[in-house]
């Protein structure tokens, strides 16, 4: 599964091995995500073969972004921006919503990095990683920082 490949296995920039152990999402947890009224999930795509995906959680005021995902060879692509650039158009534009958060490890300093330089700020809230829901088990202590983008049009 792309998800379990892009965030788990060596060899891409957004790996977590060596940080957490097991697949990051089961089979039945992505069916289920499927399922869900509020969520969408935007994959990219190139003669059949799939290159990423994106998922979109919808709150009341906020969306959130969520299993993003490229699959590690195409990393450093431009397609990880494409779909970022599809998701966050399609939220502040077609969902109407003002702000985007999502969560980052609190040691992937590259991901929190590169979140900034497109526009996401830190903001104060912390979350605790999300133990026995089957996301794998952190190797090292984690935690998760949660990062918001506002709409230009406030």
């Amino acid at each position: 599964m792309l998800i379990n490949t892009a965030y788990r296995t060596p060899g891409g920039w957004t790996t977590e091995a060596g940080m957490i152990q097991g697949d990051r999402i089961q089979e039945k947890q992505l069916y289920d995500l499927l399922n869900l009224e509020n969520f969408q999930l935007f994959v990219l795509e190139i003669d059949n073969k799939l290159l990423g995906c994106i998922g979109v959680s919808l709150g009341q005021q906020v969306a959130e972004i969520e299993s993003f995902a490229v699959a590690p060879a195409e990393q450093n692509s431009g397609y990880g921006k494409q779909l970022l650039d599809f998701a966050e158009s399609h939220i502040f534009e077609i969902f109407k919503k003002k702000v985007i958060q999502m969560s980052v490890l609190n040691v992937r300093i590259e991901l929190l990095a590169y979140y900034q330089r497109r526009g996401y700020q830190l903001t104060e809230k912390i979350e605790a990683y999300p133990l026995g829901q089957n996301v794998g088990e952190p190797l090292i202590p984690l935690h998760l920082l949660i990062l918001e983008k506002i709409s230009k049009s406030i």
